[in-house]
């Protein structure tokens, strides 16, 4: 019993994730948005790492150097945190591919598991570089190396690491910012988000030049001191670590490193703080009162404002170091001033015209179903519908563009897109005719499908042929007291929906359109192509003329069954039929020996187990007999109908 309820309790566990799971899909269900998604965590982790510069500080009161432990723990668990989001992007990357290299230009997604190609992509340049980017060299420094530290190298140590570290943390941006350009046309709908992204990325450098400030200005302190402390007897330079213990060098050094302007210098007696004199004067530096926010926002603050100045109002020391420093945020800021007016200006002119367009379309849309008094639910579908077709074609009129085409570039064009899924569609792939192929190129037509649409039901005229490219679909015949029979099949990319060729190639089929026998649903969002029925017509007529005993001795082989929905139908009912004749033919042989048992007089020699066992076999025979006769809406002494059996096509020898 505890076994049972242990594993009843593990199921129930398994179940509420996937649960969880299912919600995170349902939210990220487009590799665009998982790519968006990935692009802020990657932009967000170039925040949280210059975090990392601002755990040393000064305890002046003891002329010592000790590490904010709280903050160290704090931006350690947000690293940790990040970094395991966007390990399970690399294994996420690893075993699969974003694009289709034989899909690139007519699908926009489609997911291939366990892609050679990819894994040797990987394994190069990308792969390496998300390696290095996540490896937790910054945590293991701060939360074991700086406190086990005798001396201050390891705060040298920690800004080496997190400069290094932070070149493949930014390589690792570009291609997924180039991805989600191209798969969407802008990194978002908005045209004041786009603008407001580049902004940050410009203030998020302000915000890395101010953590290098501020850490600067602490090893510049303790420069100072060990130059000091080395000039005086009896002066212990392992007593600039806290950690030490009790005892400091205050009567040391208390008189030493003054503060003083770098323009009021004479001499070089005096140290030279240069433009780290205002990050020590202010006190951020401090241990106490350890007020993070103040910290951050001011090293923000002088980021930004030197930044935006050009490094112009620096006063820098004499240091090559300091001078170096400088000089990288004057071009820097130049540079990144010149990019961000660049890329807002650009962005905005960029999709103004195509969001305009859309926001009137949406209004236009909104007015027209209030006009009409459509019902809520149906108002949802048609917003859904236009937000996925925005989404696909950025607002680009395929047909129209391709229609405005020579006939020749148009031909090359659409042979580009089509000709290799019209080769993988059962039938045409048989067809020597190349120009056939071509000329149903010219014909094809892109359709877009939300999800939770009925494409074709029940009884409905079929005028086209659907080839999926992408999503999955359910097709089904629904239950009646007529047919007696219920049937469903899943659809997926390279099936087909409402399958034509066979009533177009048949010369003896009626001359009106064929009714579908079943409805089709979208589960997700669907992309295709059709073929009208009179594009089909005229490929038929060709080849029914041209090769008309080919297409007989094709008609003959088994896969012409296997491809047709009614011979596939009636196949498994008449086999669900033979099965129900089978079991009632044996219960019935079991029933007529029990009978004749019950007749044969008792003898010593009887086999009272084996009497037993058929007993009790032929009552529980009977239980379920009667409980599947009360379960079942049609009478238990009749077997449900099969389907009518379908015709062969028929081809005249001419």
């Amino acid at each position: 019993m505890e076994r049972a309820s242990t594993m009843q309790s593990v199921h129930e566990n398994i179940k509420s994730v996937r649960g969880q799971l299912k919600k995170v899909y349902k939210t990220l269900n487009t590799l665009e948005n998982w790519r968006k998604a990935i692009l802020l965590v990657c932009v967000v982790a170039l925040g949280v790492d210059p975090l990392f510069l601002f755990i040393p500080v000064i305890d002046s009161p003891n002329f010592c150097f000790t590490f904010d432990k709280k903050l160290a723990a704090v931006v350690s668990a947000i690293r940790t945190f990040i970094d395991t989001f966007y390990v399970i992007h690399i294994i996420f990357n690893f075993i699969t591919e974003f694009i289709a290299p034989r899909s690139q230009v007519s699908l926009r997604g489609e997911l291939i598991v366990h892609s050679k190609a990819t894994r040797k992509r990987l394994f190069f340049f990308h792969f390496i570089v998300d390696i290095c980017s996540v490896i937790p060299i910054p945590q293991v420094v701060v939360l074991i190396l700086i406190h086990r530290s005798d001396s201050l190298v390891s705060q040298a140590i920690l800004k080496w690491i997190i400069l290094t570290q932070y070149v493949p943390r930014i390589i690792r941006i570009y291609p997924l910012l180039k991805e989600v350009t191209r798969a969407s046309g802008t990194i978002a709908e908005t045209k004041w988000v786009g603008a407001a992204f580049n902004l940050f990325l410009y203030m998020l450098h302000s915000h890395v030049f101010g953590a290098f400030w501020y850490v600067s200005s602490v090893e510049k302190k303790n420069k100072c001191w060990r130059l000091e402390c080395a000039k005086i007897f009896g002066c212990n330079l392992r007593y600039q670590y806290c950690a030490r213990g009790r005892e400091n060098n205050g009567r040391y050094l208390n008189t030493t490193c003054p503060l003083i302007d770098p323009d009021q210098i004479i001499g070089s007696t005096v140290f030279n703080f240069g433009m780290y004199t205002d990050a020590l004067r202010s006190g951020i530096v401090e241990s106490k009162p350890r007020d993070f926010p103040r910290k951050f926002f001011y090293c923000f603050w002088w980021g930004l404002r030197n930044i935006s100045a050009l490094g112009q109002n620096l006063k820098t020391s004499n240091s090559v170091g300091d001078i170096v420093f400088a000089l990288i945020i004057c071009v820097s800021g130049l540079l990144l001033f010149a990019v961000l007016i660049g890329n807002i200006q650009k962005y905005l002119q960029s999709t103004t015209i195509r969001l305009d367009e859309m926001e009137e379309k949406k209004r236009d849309t909104e007015k027209w179903m209030s006009n009409r008094m459509l019902p809520e639910y149906l108002k949802e579908r048609i917003r859904r519908y236009e937000n996925y077709k925005w989404r696909k074609t950025r607002g680009i009129e395929e047909e129209a563009l391709l229609h405005s085409l020579p006939k020749d570039l148009r031909l090359e064009t659409k042979r580009h897109l089509y000709l290799t899924l019209l080769n993988s569609v059962p039938w045409l792939n048989m067809m020597d005719d190349s120009w056939l192929l071509e000329a149903l190129c010219d014909r094809v037509k892109s359709v877009f499908y939300s999800a939770n649409s009925y494409i074709v039901k029940e009884g409905d005229p079929v005028a086209e042929m659907l080839i999926i490219t992408k999503g999955s679909l359910k097709s089904m015949i629904g239950f009646s007291d007529i047919t007696g029979y219920y049937d469903s099949s899943y659809l997926q990319a390279g099936d087909i929906c409402g399958d034509l060729l066979f009533w177009v190639l048949d010369p003896h089929s009626s001359s009106s359109l064929p009714t579908s026998d079943r409805s089709v649903l979208t589960l997700t969002d669907v992309e295709g192509f059709i073929l009208l029925h009179d594009d089909l017509k005229f490929v038929a007529s060709h080849f029914n003329r041209s090769h008309s005993s080919r297409l007989r001795h094709i008609m003959q082989f088994p896969f012409f069954r296997f491809y047709s929905a009614h011979w596939r139908l009636w196949a498994a009912c008449f086999i669900q039929a033979a099965w129900r004749e089978h079991c009632k033919r044996k219960l019935s042989r079991i029933l007529h020996a029990k009978r004749d048992y019950n007749h044969i007089p008792q003898g010593p020699q009887l086999n009272l187990g084996a009497a037993l066992y058929v007993s009790r076999f032929v009552s529980k025979a009977l239980r379920n007999r009667q409980k599947n006769a009360a379960n079942c809406s049609i009478s238990p002494h009749m077997l449900p109908p099969i389907p009518h059996k379908p015709a062969d096509p028929e081809f005249s020898k001419n």
